[in-house]
């Protein structure tokens, strides 16, 4: 068993190579498909938000090489992003699972999307079998210890979203949502939880606009709003003082032409953009137009900043509960592997055992039924005493880290690995001679 991870996120990596690195939700299952193909792999799934892409597998050996995979999936210079990945393994790369899925690594601490976000990846790779044995006990031990988090710390009270940060800065800059038009590029989870959190602060109005249209209506239906075509955002988008787009688009969609014509039609009444998507739905260009603000998800961590103090506390204890619950999943799966090793070296001394007795049964002639009974006792007692020790150790190390060396060194020893392989082999015979 050995875990490997490797990501990006809001810490590790500026926005434009989070932008290069993103996934989008339709292109998810393909890459799931790739990476769990790709050498050395056994089972894979992959986390990609607007804070984070991240590669998860079980490899072989603990030597797959996911820098590989990701310089050719994106076809990028591995230069260009080595200096901002992370890398983990075994209980490092557990305890970070756990940690992402708590909201304890995220931009704010707490907030409750990760987990949804999470678990749709996960749902992702189940779906197109990267999924299977080891890596689906850690994701949904992670589910279980973000619940424990959740429930035995105030981590997650009065915790700040991104679409209530976004909020704040609307605030800021128009003192007032009162009376203002909110207009919603995508129509996805975050769009509908920004919408809300402007809603409930005062705002009149609100647009959608997606490319699917159905979809923007349905959301637009929610809260009253009016659907628009996405081929008409241009012609529309200078109704809204402030516009969310969070779309799946591979690269921007609003440029600076577009705000200088969108500020002469409001002339020059202030126009907000939070683009909460990851790559940018808003050139940076944008911003440079007078009247126009522009914020994407990088600046909304000035804004998270000061809500930070407030959870420090409960976050350590959210920690101190996530070490724990690392130590405890590792313990079960390394008692895991050692009991089938148990179970083999019996079977295997047994077999022995019995051909042994079978053995010399003829020379011995008749027994009594008290001398069989001896010779069960002693030839029992003699491979008990055999497995004392190797079955002690294994249980020993099934507590430690080196617990697959031991459990290899033992197997290697006693054959069990010529043994098993034997016995796959004749079962798959006799399934294939049934057929």
């Amino acid at each position: 068993m050995t875990f490997q991870l490797i990501g990006v996120n809001h810490r590790s990596a500026p926005l434009e190579v989070r932008e290069r690195l993103a996934i989008s939700e339709a292109t998810l299952p393909e890459a799931v498909q790739r990476l769990a193909q790709h050498p050395g792999i056994d089972e894979a799934m992959i986390v990609s938000t607007c804070n984070r892409v991240e590669l998860l597998a079980r490899s072989q050996n603990g030597s797959a090489d996911l820098r590989g995979f990701l310089r050719d999936y994106f076809h990028i210079q591995q230069a260009d992003f080595d200096k901002h990945l992370y890398e983990f393994k075994d209980k490092d790369a557990v305890c970070h699972v756990f940690r992402v899925a708590s909201s304890l690594d995220s931009m704010v601490v707490g907030e409750p999307q990760i987990l949804g976000q999470v678990k749709e990846a996960y749902a992702v790779a189940r779906a197109v079998g990267a999924v299977s044995s080891e890596l689906d006990a850690l994701v949904t031990r992670a589910f279980a210890v973000a619940k424990k988090v959740r429930n035995e710390t105030e981590v997650g009270t009065s915790a700040v979203s991104v679409a209530s940060v976004a909020v704040d800065l609307a605030k800021k800059i128009f003192g007032t949502l009162a009376g203002k038009t909110v207009y919603l590029v995508g129509a996805g989870k975050m769009s509908e939880l920004a919408a809300r959190h402007l809603l409930a602060h005062g705002a009149a109005s609100i647009l959608v606009a997606n490319r699917t249209y159905e979809r923007a209506e349905q959301l637009a239906h929610k809260f009253a709003g009016q659907p628009i075509r996405f081929e008409q955002l241009y012609e529309t988008a200078d109704r809204a003082d402030i516009v969310v787009t969070s779309t799946g688009a591979p690269h921007a969609i609003f440029r600076r032409e577009h705000g200088e014509r969108f500020m002469a039609r409001r002339r020059n009444r202030p126009m907000f953009f939070i683009d909460i998507a990851v790559p940018r739905d808003v050139d940076p260009e944008v911003n440079k137009v007078d009247g126009i603000f522009v914020y994407d998800i990088d600046d909304l961590q000035q804004v998270v900043a000061s809500h930070v103090s407030d959870r420090h506390r409960e976050a350590q204890r959210a920690e101190q509960i996530v070490a724990l619950e690392a130590d405890r999943f590792l313990a079960q799966l390394r008692t895991a592997d050692v009991v089938p090793t148990i179970v083999s070296l019996q079977e295997h001394l047994e077999t022995i055992r019995q051909a042994e007795v079978d053995r010399v049964r003829g020379r011995l002639g008749a027994l009594t039924p008290e001398q069989e009974l001896a010779v069960e006792t002693m030839t029992r007692g003699i491979i008990n005493k055999i497995m004392h020790t190797p079955i002690t150790t294994l249980k020993t190390a099934a507590r430690e880290q080196q617990a697959t060396t031991v459990i290899d060194l033992v197997r290697r020893i006693f054959n069990l690995q010529q043994k098993d392989e034997k016995a796959k082999a004749e079962k798959a015979g006799g399934s294939g001679a049934d057929e």
